[in-house]
């Protein structure tokens, strides 16, 4: 990519479409999931939130502040990362069944721009959903002046710990 240019990414609703729905085995997953959500403390102390969720879907949102900074003032890369492993989680964690938890067994993130702007985004979605293994993709997306440029990417594989619940 030539200096000077950015890269941006706009999520339409086809952005996705190669994706198929889900239906939740717990009709009680949000209210699951935000709980558990709550009483993350990295998430609490970064300061994200859960903005969005559906079956198959999260997304985690990080307002700027500059504890959350590397040295040249973008995002640090360990806040990109902690949101968009939060985001695939929970994505996954939608699908799963009531009485079990989930925990991430691997994932690669690629940093592709500085993440400058007002908030980072972090936008989950599962690809396929199994009895045990989940595969999940991320977007980060830093939103600056109203624009959003894709900032990172990731690939995740999560496990269902059946029989094992989330408290």
């Amino acid at each position: 990519m030539a200096a000077g240019r950015r890269l941006t990414f706009a999520l339409t609703p086809t952005t996705f479409a190669h994706m198929k729905n889900f239906t939740p085995q717990d009709p009680d997953f949000a209210a699951r999931v935000r709980d558990s959500f709550a009483r993350q403390g990295l998430m609490s102390h970064l300061g994200a939130e859960l903005s969005q969720l559906s079956p198959g879907h999260c997304e985690i949102v990080l307002p700027f502040r500059g504890e959350l900074t590397q040295q040249h003032g973008f995002f640090h890369a360990g806040g990109a990362a902690a949101i968009a492993d939060s985001a695939g989680g929970y994505a996954a964690y939608t699908l799963m069944p009531a009485g079990s938890s989930v925990l991430t067994v691997e994932y690669k993130i690629n940093l592709i721009a500085p993440a400058r702007g007002e908030r980072l985004s972090a936008r989950g979605r599962v690809v396929r959903a199994g009895r045990t293994l989940t595969v999940t993709t991320v977007k980060v997306c830093a939103l600056a002046g109203g624009e959003e440029t894709v900032c990172a990417t990731l690939l995740q594989t999560l496990m269902c710990m059946h029989g094992k619940p989330d408290r």
